[in-house]
């Protein structure tokens, strides 16, 4: 029942090296067992003991050493080999775990990639390549697998920093009864064909763009709201405290012409008030309806700075509101309106318009 039970992991380094475990610790708590190992066939076989015993907590797990063939017989037994506890043949071929890739190198073209590298020495044609990249916008890693020993993919953005590995794999079930690929290539960076040390730099300049765009709309943002409440307390303070006119500007002519003397300024002012208002009396006038010949008696009575006009054209007609208009003017070269009518004066001769 004990041989039946026990259960070991086979690893064949790359058909250099085996490797073979097992749970000591729970398998066998109370002894520490002892591990051979055969690459012979038929009856004249030569069992070797174990040259290098892996440990876990001081108890013989595991028992590494050299590939010598295709065909592998082990036994595993007591402290002093006279008990078996367990034994088993295999074929150590199909649990080859490759190595990693060697001259690993990348080729770019445009948003294309290829990643190539050197061929094993054995069963290439169980072997395939696969590729993983991400960058630092991606959570999971994107894969690719070709045959060995080249792998390409498109649609890499030039402008993005890429993380960039590489392993081998054995087919299954074809070569191998347990799916091994090899440790990973050194992880690599890339971005637009340029290999860098990593992708840091292209979060940092990501970050301080983000940042330096962020402290603009910042200032910008305060600098509209400090415009704002300028606006609002100027309105403010004009409702308030409305502004007081400045006596320079409004009465210009007291400080220009006079240097502030107010008396003599307001002296002037109303002697100009006054010949303002004479000059701009608006002359008496006499309005009536009489015929033609009243108006040449009348006028023969005026003196001869007098003057009456008449419209001559509605008085023939007998028009009801035809009137006569006779004003009595001053000599001068003035143009007067009155009602309407424009009334060209020029010394003793007067045109209504």
């Amino acid at each position: 029942g004990l041989k039946d039970a026990i259960s070991t992991t086979i690893i064949n380094f790359n058909n250099e090296k085996m490797q073979i475990t097992w749970a000591a610790k729970e398998l066998f708590p109370s002894e520490n067992v002892s591990f051979s190992y055969t690459f012979d066939e038929g009856k004249h076989k030569v069992w070797k003991t174990c040259p290098t015993y892996l440990l876990d907590q001081d108890y013989n797990s595991g028992c590494l050493f050299k590939t010598e063939g295709p065909t592998l017989a082990i036994s595993i037994r007591n402290s002093n080999g006279s008990e078996e506890f367990f034994s088993k043949r295999l074929k150590s071929d199909v649990y080859i775990k490759p190595n990693r890739p060697e001259n690993v190198t990348f080729f770019w073209k445009e948003d294309t990639v290829t990643v190539s590298c050197n061929k094993p020495e054995r069963a290439v044609t169980c072997l395939r390549l696969e590729l993983q990249y991400k960058s630092k916008f991606d959570k999971d890693w994107q894969s690719r697998t070709s045959e060995c020993c080249s792998v390409g993919e498109q649609g890499f953005d030039p402008r993005k920093c890429y993380s960039f590995r590489v392993r081998l794999k054995r087919l299954v079930p074809y070569c191998n009864v347990v799916n091994y690929s090899s440790d990973w290539e050194a992880e690599t960076f890339w971005m637009n064909g340029m290999l860098l040390d990593s992708c840091d730099g292209d979060i940092k300049s990501q970050s301080n763009t983000v940042i330096v765009l962020s402290c603009l709309l910042a200032v910008l943002l305060m600098i509209l709201i400090l415009v704002i409440l300028l606006c609002k307390w100027q309105r403010l303070q004009k409702s308030v405290m409305p502004a007081i006119p400045d006596p320079e500007h409004v009465f210009s002519d007291l400080f220009s012409d006079h240097n502030g003397n107010f008396q003599e300024w307001i002296d002037k002012t109303d002697h100009a008030a006054v010949q303002t208002k004479i000059e701009y009396e608006e002359p008496e006038c006499i309005i009536e309806a009489e015929s033609q010949q009243e108006d040449k008696k009348n006028s023969d009575k005026q003196g001869p700075r007098e003057r009456i006009f008449s419209l001559s054209g509605a008085a023939e007609n007998n028009d009801p509101k035809a009137a006569q208009i006779a004003c009595l003017m001053p000599t001068s070269n003035t143009i007067a309106s009155f009602a309407g009518f424009q009334i060209l004066m020029n010394d003793d001769m007067y045109v209504m318009l």
